[in-house]
């Protein structure tokens, strides 16, 4: 597999505070382009003979704002028990409805933009529903849970110019941790 050379900003760059716009359609060719090499570049970082022989950072979503572009498109590439992808292309993402139930990564959440290590927990809602436009422009409503929810969550925040790292408290990392499940 070949890995596409895409650049990934690091969370120095001012960019990605700021709020990404929606997304037009016809989708652009290049915009296409991106989001395949998106999806390509997270698959390979979850193959582990790849991701050493490259040096990549396991990741399993990318936002445009990361690439260096304001467009509220964000894509997902989870890798299954059986080696397939569960993949997500989701343009202009509205959420429409999140459980009460809070839920968080008991090993941390990262990113691809967060070169260094975090330690705190960030809170997530188990469940949300999302209204998004597919690529090509198509209105869709998608129902996502657990690491799947948690990962269109972080996108989104993308889309906002928000990083993980700011939903953990700084003077208490792991505050109300016993009120949320981890998974």
């Amino acid at each position: 597999m070949e890995v596409p050379d895409i650049k990934i900003l690091d969370e120095k760059n001012k960019l990605l505070r700021k709020v990404s716009k929606d997304a037009t359609f016809p989708l652009t060719n290049e915009d296409k382009k991106l989001i395949e090499d998106a999806i390509n570049y997270l698959k390979a970082s979850q193959d582990d003979e790849i991701a050493e022989k490259y040096c990549l950072r396991a990741g399993m979503g990318l936002a445009f704002v990361q690439l260096g572009i304001l467009k509220r498109i964000f894509v997902i590439a989870n890798k299954n028990d059986d080696d397939t992808f569960e993949e997500h292309i989701i343009i202009n993402p509205i959420i429409k409805s999140a459980s009460e139930e809070l839920i968080y990564v008991g090993e941390g959440e990262g990113c691809l933009s967060v070169n260094r290590p975090t330690c705190g927990i960030v809170p997530r809602h188990a469940r949300i529903n999302v209204e998004y436009q597919d690529i090509n422009g198509k209105k869709k409503n998608i129902r996502v849970r657990e690491d799947i929810s948690v990962a269109f969550q972080h996108e989104i925040d993308h889309l906002n110019g928000i990083l993980f790292v700011d939903k953990i408290d700084k003077k208490d990392p792991y505050k109300n941790k016993n009120q949320m499940r981890e998974i």
